[in-house]
């Protein structure tokens, strides 16, 4: 499953995940970044570098935040 970024990325845009992410697969989505579904190859490199802790497997992403699953299919166009 890929990895999700949630509300607490939203204004923060810290760029960390980014600059580790092997597959670049992290793009900015204007108020926060989302990581495309089909790209990422689940590394987890991203979630420890997160300073915010707004980066989850999308299996594992908390209750009243999983409207960021469909955010991140929709922005992409799955």
């Amino acid at each position: 499953m890929p990895h999700v970024i949630v509300s607490s990325c939203i204004g923060v845009k810290d760029q960390a995940c980014t600059e580790v992410c092997p597959v670049e697969c992290i793009y900015d989505g204007g108020d926060q970044f989302l990581i495309h579904p089909d790209e990422c190859i689940d590394c987890g490199a991203c979630v420890p570098a997160c300073p915010v802790s707004a980066i989850f497997p999308e299996e594992d992403v908390p209750a009243g935040e999983t409207e960021f699953i469909v955010k991140n299919r929709v922005f992409f166009g799955l």
